[in-house]
């Protein structure tokens, strides 16, 4: 073998094992990104003298963009090319968090949200596509688990990482460098990009514009009245809104069959597996990031906790999480969609056993009882990162035939937009009329009770096979 073929080889296996790093990186800052705003919300908002809706927005836009964006970049993915696709979300990405850090008021900080986002759902598709274009079906299961650990490792290093900077005030500026915290992560991205393969694209395929156009009008109809309805005293526009939602989102879902190159195959809507998948992510992600949004403004705001000690009294959740994302995949194994089950109903536990031990801190201005609270949020972690790290995999076990591609999208748009609906949620039971912040604290987790119950019997619905 000659000299070069043997080194072109070797530069080849090289570039392949950068792959999964490069796109994981990518996962990394997307998700840190939403732990370090959640940490740095009560700050935001007292910096920028933003109202709760204005903040519940910051963190709901993010998602609400990356959402609606998903699956109309899925198929510019297929269509441009993945690798061009992940330079250009990673750019839009960079130049959201730069924006932030600079913005003057809630509403250019906003805006800035919105376009991260926007750059997050660009990037998040090419993600999946990548790994399944490069990685052997053997490998894959592998890969899977390390995509769901990188959410975990993302989860504990943002609240700690986010309490850190925000208790350093660096140069004064107070919440602002941890919204510079993905930069570094996204310009690594952007090095490591010439390691990803380049991918042709289908020159006939064509992007269902009126599709994207329905669904992102429809999902931002949906969350900006939840957003800020409350604090406005439910005006007339806000039900307006809900009406415009009701009506794009129906017209999406009608017209699907009807149209030549349609987002969505309309296979999903007869595929009771597929369904039943897409709805399980959504119902669990109204639950979790609101879970850890909750945790942080309420420990800053009503116990009087420091970002920082927020963020390490909560490290146990995110530590446990690593251990169970790393389990998962023996778990699903041995136990199949049981999995989703006992880890539902796990997380419903963790919150039942945390609203008296916090809200009775809470009541009395007594230090936490850190004591009996670490193993209660290790098993929640540890449940948490579990169902993360199998859900994806077994909900495509389930799914076959043209419904299948299409589910793969749909499954991060059902994660992403349950995320930017849950908090708004969150938010509206945790700022309800209460007694006390004690009391709003019960709220909050009977909605996160309820979340998680509900997710549990969606999953016994999962086990009875495909439809």
């Amino acid at each position: 073998m000659s000299g070069g073929r043997l080194t072109g080889r070797l530069a080849g296996h090289l570039t392949g094992r950068l792959v999964l790093p490069v796109v994981l990186s990518a996962t990394f800052a997307q998700l840190l990104n939403v732990t370090v705003a959640q940490v740095a919300a009560p700050a935001i908002q007292a910096g920028l003298g933003a109202g709760p809706g204005a903040v519940q927005l910051v963190l709901a836009g993010y998602t609400l963009t990356y959402a609606c964006l998903l699956i109309p970049a899925a198929r510019l993915g297929d269509r441009y090319g993945y690798r061009r696709l992940f330079v250009v979300g990673t750019v839009v990405f960079a130049a959201g968090s730069v924006a932030e850090a600079c913005a003057p008021d809630a509403l250019s900080l906003i805006t800035a949200r919105l376009v991260q986002g926007a750059g997050s759902g660009l990037v998040a598709p090419q993600v999946l596509s990548l790994i399944q274009a490069t990685t052997p079906a053997t490998h894959r299961p592998r890969a899977l688990g390390l995509y769901g650990a990188t959410m975990a490792v993302a989860s504990l290093a943002g609240p700690l990482i986010g309490g850190l900077v925000l208790s350093a005030d660096l140069f004064g500026l107070g919440w602002r460098p941890v919204l510079l915290l993905t930069v570094p992560v996204a310009l690594a991205s952007l090095a490591g990009a010439t390691a990803l393969p380049r991918t042709r694209g289908a020159d006939g395929l064509r992007v269902d514009k009126p599709g994207a156009l329905l669904v992102t009008v429809g999902a931002g109809a949906l969350v900006l009245p939840l957003a800020l309805g409350r604090e406005a005293g439910w005006p007339w526009w806000t039900w307006t809104c809900f009406a415009v939602a009701v009506a794009a989102l129906g017209h999406f879902v009608r017209s699907l069959p009807h149209r030549p190159d349609p987002l969505i195959h309309p296979s999903v809507l007869r595929d009771r597996s597929a369904r039943r998948g897409t709805l399980l992510v959504f119902v669990f992600n109204t639950g979790v990031p609101s879970f850890t949004y909750l945790l942080f403004l309420h420990l800053q705001s009503a116990v009087g906790y420091s970002a920082l000690a927020a963020a390490l009294t909560s490290a146990p959740f995110a530590a446990a999480a690593v251990a169970g994302s790393r389990a998962a995949p023996a778990l699903t194994r041995r136990y199949g969609p049981r999995v989703l089950t006992v880890t539902s109903l796990a997380l419903a536990g963790m919150c039942l056993t945390l609203a008296p031990l916090i809200a009775s801190a809470t009541d009395h201005q007594t230090t936490l009882p850190l004591l009996p609270l670490l193993p209660v949020l290790a098993v929640g972690g540890a449940a948490f990162g579990a169902f993360t790290a199998s859900v994806f995999t077994l909900v495509l076990a389930g799914v076959h035939g043209p419904a299948a591609g299409s589910v793969s999208g749909l499954l991060p748009t059902a994660q992403q937009l349950g995320g930017s609906i849950g908090v708004t949620a969150a938010g509206l039971a945790y700022y309800a009329p209460a007694a006390d912040a004690a009391t709003a604290f019960r709220h909050a987790m009977l909605y996160q009770v309820a979340t998680f119950t509900i997710t549990a019997l969606i999953s016994l619905r999962l086990r009875d096979g495909p439809g």
